[in-house]
C-alpha cells in the first residue's frame, strides 16, 4: 500500500503512463474533404521557405495564372507544401478549394478553402489538427487565404 506521501508521486507517474500509452492512438485530425493531388508532380514549385525544415511550395499552372490575372484561384487547385529535412521529404501540408467546401464549417472559416497534413507516404498525418490552420489562414481573406500569395503573383 503506496504511502500518504507518494501517493501524489504515483498518480502523477500512473498518469504519465496512461497518456503515452492512449494519446498516440488518438486521432486529433479534423474531418475535411481534401484529397491528396494526384498530380503532385506536374505541380509548379513556386517559392520555397525555410523555417526549421525547408518548404517547398507548390500549387497549378492554372492558379498562377488566376492569380497574374487578378482571378480567383479555380475551384480544385491545390497548394501543397512539401516538408524536407536532411534532403527528405517528412510531410506534406494540403489546401484545396472546393465549391460550397465553406458550407462544411458554422463559420465558413476559409470560404471554400479545407486543410490538410500528410505523411511522407502521402497518408492522411491523423496526429495533425488543422483547425489551427484554418484559424491562422483566416485572417488572409484578401490574399485569397494563401500565406504566399505574393509569391505566387510575382512567380514567372
Amino acid at each position: 500500500m503506496p504511502m500518504p506521501g507518494k501517493l501524489p508521486a504515483l498518480l502523477t507517474s500512473l498518469a504519465f503512463v496512461l497518456v503515452n500509452a492512449v494519446l498516440p492512438n488518438i486521432s486529433i485530425a479534423e474531418e475535411n474533404r481534401v484529397t491528396f493531388p494526384a498530380n503532385i508532380d506536374k505541380l509548379v514549385h513556386y517559392t520555397t521557405v525555410t523555417r526549421g525544415e525547408v518548404e517547398e511550395i507548390l500549387t497549378t499552372q492554372e492558379a498562377i495564372d488566376a492569380v497574374a490575372n487578378n482571378q480567383p484561384i479555380p475551384y480544385g487547385t491545390h497548394v501543397v507544401i512539401r516538408f524536407h529535412r536532411d534532403r527528405e521529404i517528412t510531410r506534406y501540408f494540403v489546401m484545396q478549394k472546393g465549391r460550397g467546401w465553406g458550407q462544411d464549417y458554422p463559420n465558413g472559416r476559409t470560404k471554400d478553402w479545407q486543410f490538410q497534413f500528410y505523411n511522407a507516404d502521402q497518408s492522411i498525418k491523423l496526429e495533425e489538427n488543422t483547425q489551427r490552420c484554418q484559424s491562422c489562414h483566416a485572417r488572409r481573406a484578401s490574399d485569397q487565404f494563401i500565406y504566399t500569395f505574393d509569391e505566387l503573383k510575382d512567380f514567372q
